[in-house]
């Protein structure tokens, strides 16, 4: 087979993207803080975020394409190795709090499959609170996962690929089901459309509505896997760029219609304003809140309708609970197993960079289980309602999981400087362009994430919340700063650099 037939079409491109970054439950929580004033918020990332940063991974991405380490190779040939290896070490970092997140959070689908609701805000056992219960219960899942893919066992990451297509699937039962509701009610929508103002009275003033931004740069996450794509596309100089805004625009407008769906089967008022609703189980309210309102439209009896939402809300926490399982097998060993072999070796105590017999980070897994389960025992035993618990660690996964790209897009115009490289795809041809771009996206994400972290301090008086959220980019900076200043001085000891 040639290698014109090994590459991905301008349509294949675009498909790629939106599997890799469309999330269904991203539009959901957009409804749950903004309703549909979120939209306007979804398209200005979009345009001033995702379009632009894409186009600049691709460019990194093409011109390292040969570069084993990822963006460690592509920070530290555009900058240097400190930076390299503390951006790095951040955007693993992401992935920490990611797994505090979904450790906790991976129980509401499963409690929304067994029993048809999210029963964790009740849990009681032995004198725990439900967040003190759930915070166990996530140690537990962390130990278990951890202890399964250390043996290299990925079956089960293959079994739970099942969760991501009905995952996919869901969002056709939301555009199907939400359609015919509006065909058999006349078209009428349950919460009236309103781009301009949140129906969420927490999201009222502008600090709180500025502090929204992370959740729509969350919302296209995992664009910097997108660099890797450009030699693998059919005529990348024509076509990527092509992609790219393409893709933009459908995942835009995927999220858009998404978004004012929600509104056609839930009246924010009735039905989120709950002290109960929260971001760990939207999702599954708002599917529920489609199931009922569909059954209510097809004129079922009052009881057959509630069941209909119930058994919306128990397939939709079964393909969430298997897509987030298959998640967790796969990052709980990948974005470790990237960060410890794309950087030099003596960054790392020895024991860490062993592989065991199923070419598994063993020691440096366990590591990364203990950091974690210290991490979510400290939270959930911290005290507060389990709503403000879900709420806390999603705003924790937010803001770190965007952080990263503050480093990569910093990186760009000392990219642009490099005088020896061949750049096979070039999007950003002058000077001005390249810095004017780039400070828009560092702006953007930076200030960001400044608004998600003071919004609770300023708004509710919530120092801790913030602390959190501010604490954890801290912390692994510091950590990270304290790995590499080891590094410098065993080098300087032996007096050389080893290969990688």
């Amino acid at each position: 087979m040639s290698d014109n037939l090994k590459k991905m079409s301008l349509m294949g491109l675009v498909l790629m993207i939106f599997t890799s970054v469309f999330g269904f439950a991203n539009s959901g929580s957009a409804f749950y803080l903004m309703g549909h004033s979120a939209t306007p918020w979804y398209i200005f990332a979009a345009l001033f975020f995702f379009i632009p940063f894409a186009l600049m991974m691709a460019e990194m991405g093409a011109a390292y394409r040969k570069e084993e380490g990822g963006i460690y190779s592509w920070m530290e040939n555009s900058v240097g190795p400190r930076y390299a290896f503390i951006g790095t070490f951040m955007w693993f970092s992401s992935y920490v709090i990611w797994m505090v997140s979904t450790a906790a959070k991976v129980w509401v689908p499963f409690s929304t499959f067994i029993v048809g609701a999210d029963m964790t805000q009740r849990w009681h056992v032995a004198g725990l609170q439900p967040t003190q219960v759930v915070g166990v219960l996530a140690v537990v899942w962390m130990v278990v996962v951890t202890f399964v893919a250390a043996k290299g066992i990925n079956k089960i990451a293959k079994v739970t690929a099942v969760g991501g297509i009905a995952v996919m699937c869901l969002n056709l039962v939301l555009l199907f089901a939400s359609i015919a509701i509006l065909l058999l009610n006349g078209g009428h929508f349950a919460e009236a459309i309103n781009f301009t103002a949140s129906p969420n009275p927490g999201y009222h003033s502008d600090l709180s509505m500025l502090s929204f931004m992370v959740f729509a740069l969350f919302a296209y996450g995992g664009i910097e896997a997108v660099g890797g794509l450009v030699d693998k596309t059919e005529n990348p100089e024509k076509n990527f760029a092509k992609g790219i805004i393409f893709a933009a625009v459908v995942i835009s407008i995927g999220y858009s219609l998404a978004i004012i769906l929600w509104g056609v089967s839930t009246n924010w008022q009735q039905v989120l304003s709950t002290d109960s609703t929260n971001l760990g189980n939207i999702t599954y309210v708002l599917m529920e809140s489609l199931g009922a309102t569909l059954g209510n439209a097809l004129h079922l009896s009052p009881e057959a309708a509630s069941l209909t939402g119930v058994w919306f809300a128990r397939i939709t926490g079964l393909s969430m609970f298997l897509a987030y399982t298959g998640a967790f097998f796969t990052l709980i060993y990948s974005p470790l197993k990237a960060i410890i072999q794309g950087t030099p070796k003596e960054m790392w105590p020895a024991p860490m960079t062993r592989l065991n017999k199923s070419g598994m980070p063993e020691t440096s897994m366990w590591l990364q289980c203990l950091l974690v389960s210290l991490i979510i025992l400290l939270v959930s035993f911290g005290g507060g309602t389990a709503s403000a618990f879900y709420n806390k660690v999603t705003l924790m996964a937010n803001v770190s999981m965007t952080l990263p790209y503050l480093f990569l897009a910093l990186a760009f115009p000392f990219f642009k400087a490099k005088t020896d490289l061949h750049r096979p795809f070039v999007i950003f041809k002058s000077r001005g362009t390249t810095l004017v771009m780039t400070g828009i996206v560092v702006l953007l994400v930076a200030f960001a994430n400044i608004f998600t972290v003071i919004e609770p301090v300023i708004e509710k008086g919530d120092l801790s919340s913030a602390l959190w959220m501010a604490g954890g980019p801290i912390f692994f900076s510091l950590l990270a700063l304290g790995l590499y200043e080891r590094y410098q001085r065993r080098i300087s000891r032996v007096g050389r650099l080893s290969p990688r």
